[in-house]
């Protein structure tokens, strides 16, 4: 008889927002231990998911077990028998979000490392999975088997998302596989006509960059949910679940914004879930795992998920160059690019990029942006030589994803020297040392340039939130005219020159001039007076656009680099 861990979960109390978990499995020890993982593969920080636990039991037969925790997040138990053994708790499920748990009485939707323990020594042990569904309700997981799903291990259960409620999928194919697509909520203005057939040519669009059918086959699961605020996305081995913003979706940019973080996600079947760095093979649920490899993770997916909307023919050229510009500029007006390497910003991610503070924009980078950009100058160099990124990232996913071996920065590296040593070369400076990437150069070899465009608005170095009535600062940027004002994170202005400030816009409305003006603000409850200078408007984007003084050889390259495959 095959061994199996039995799980169930019972999610018909839904208007208490838990949910009863249970596993039933044959020991093979006496002293049995088990944990809930503290973070969510593909969300690089510490959740501990275990505060959302509650009310542990552990029975054999008739015995009830007082179990013993060894750890914030870990138990064990020792047995009197090696007979079948029931562990049941219960989840807390109130946080909507892609990487934890949601039950209402509408929908569920569930991250299951946020919620299945994993037991020690049954790791690797077939799980089956069952649901106890309020009437009427659906589920949808991508697991093979309809009332019991099976997962070959504990990695392929939690991996695994549960989505519930009175909802029906849209069946979509993409090089053969068939791919279901589940909508959940409803924007407005109702979702676009034409979603599943662009979705769809967004994904074959992915899989011609891959050069091979979807690694998921006909199991994949395309969740996306429709919400008032939110923005992101999970992947996994079977599936994604996206969250995106109705008011997004309004906005000029917002479809095709939707497209490229569908293809982001879809792209992770290739680079993330299959070929990960070296360090997440496997993956160790009980602590925070640093790799400096996050950047080709993420970067390499944030940079390639801007054209597969252009290579599923949903856009053009100059669209592909504003959404760089729009990636691109952010980077180009941070501070922290001048002080934390991009190999840095991939090691902290676990206590910096997820845990932002007001000093973060001076002090820190994201891997996802500053790794897109890198993976541009990367693209631009090899298509110097006649090869190209995507030459390199199907490379790798030969040598490793396909065989799930984990990759190592020389793995990285001595695929690109395959196609352009030189290139090889520079990849330890670029990721090792602070801002030196050669951006801007590099947009300058494919015939385009930079170019700023200037704020309306006077420099003060202010960014003001508006919470509860109240005007507040949440930055101060480093040595401008507020840094020299002396005003502070915290600090509530209540007056500027004399007139009482009440909206976060009237700031620039009551400062049209050079000359300095009076600062009323409150600081822990004690109010005080400072004068405030400005300065010229500063750069407040910049664009990438064709530059007609350009050599016109290097429009050769720029339509070579436009074939992105």
């Amino acid at each position: 008889m095959v061994e199996v861990v039995d799980v169930h979960l019972d999610l018909c109390d839904k208007a208490s927002q838990t949910f009863k978990v249970s596993l039933k499995w044959k020991p093979r020890t006496h002293r049995q231990s088990w944990s809930l993982p503290i973070w969510t593969p593909g969300s690089y920080t510490i959740r501990d998911h275990v505060q959302h636990l509650h009310s542990l039991s552990l029975s054999q037969a008739s015995n009830d077990y007082q179990v013993q925790r060894i750890g914030p997040s870990g138990w064990k138990a020792d047995l009197d028998t090696l007979d079948l053994v029931t562990l049941g708790y219960v989840i807390e499920a109130r946080q909507l979000t892609v990487r934890t748990c949601y039950l209402d009485p509408e929908f569920a939707s569930l991250c299951l490392a946020a919620a299945v323990m994993e037991i020690d020594g049954q790791r690797w042990t077939p799980h089956c999975l069952t649901l106890a569904l309020p009437v009427g309700w659906n589920a949808y997981v991508p697991l093979a088997g309809e009332e019991t799903l099976w997962a070959k291990d504990f990695d392929h259960l939690v991996d695994a998302p549960v989505h519930a409620g009175c909802f029906v999928s849209q069946p979509f194919v993409v090089k053969k596989n068939s791919h279901q697509l589940l909508c959940i909520g409803d924007p407005p203005m109702g979702w676009p006509p034409n979603l599943v057939n662009d979705v769809s040519a967004v994904c074959k669009a992915t899989s011609c960059l891959m050069d091979e059918p979807p690694p998921a086959g006909d199991l994949y699961q395309l969740v996306i949910h429709m919400l008032e605020t939110g923005y992101g996305g999970l992947e996994h081995d079977y599936g994604a679940v996206l969250h995106y913003s109705w008011r997004a979706l309004t906005e000029p940019d917002g479809y095709r914004k939707l497209l490229q973080l569908i293809g982001h996600e879809y792209l992770h079947q290739w680079n993330v879930r299959r070929l990960r760095p070296r360090e997440y093979r496997p993956y160790d649920y009980s602590q925070a795992v640093i790799s400096d490899g996050l950047w080709f993770a993420e970067g390499i997916t944030s940079y390639l998920d801007l054209t597969l909307p252009f290579l599923a023919g949903l856009s053009d050229r100059s669209t592909l160059l504003k959404d760089l510009s729009l990636e691109f500029s952010p980077l180009l007006l941070n501070p922290g690019r001048q002080l934390q390497s991009l190999a840095d910003s991939s090691r902290e991610a676990w206590v910096k990029l997820y845990k932002a503070t007001p000093a973060s924009a001076d002090t820190q980078v994201s891997y996802y942006k500053l790794g897109a950009a890198m993976a541009f100058c990367l693209d631009v160099r090899l298509r110097q030589q006649n090869s190209s990124l995507t030459q390199v990232l199907r490379d790798l996913w030969r040598k490793f994803g396909r065989s799930h071996r984990g990759y190592s920065r020389l793995d990285i590296k001595a695929a690109i020297a395959k196609f352009d040593p030189n290139t090889a070369n520079d990849v330890d400076a670029w990721l090792d040392q602070p801002d030196s990437l050669p951006l801007t150069s590099t947009v300058k070899d494919l015939g385009l340039r930079f170019e700023e465009r200037y704020s309306n608005k006077r420099e003060t170095g202010l960014t003001l939130v508006e919470r509860e009535g109240l005007v507040l600062v949440s930055r101060v940027s480093l040595s401008s005219p507020a840094h020299h004002a002396g005003l502070v994170v915290g600090d509530e202005l209540l007056a500027v020159g004399g007139f009482r400030l009440r909206k976060v816009d009237d700031l620039c409305k009551l400062i049209s001039n050079e000359e300095p003006v009076s600062i009323i603000y409150s600081r822990r409850g004690r109010l005080s007076e400072t004068e405030l200078s400005s300065g010229l408007p500063q750069v407040d984007h910049w664009e990438i656009i064709i530059d007609s003084e350009a050599p016109s050889e290097l429009s050769n390259l720029r339509d070579r680099w436009f074939q992105i495959i």
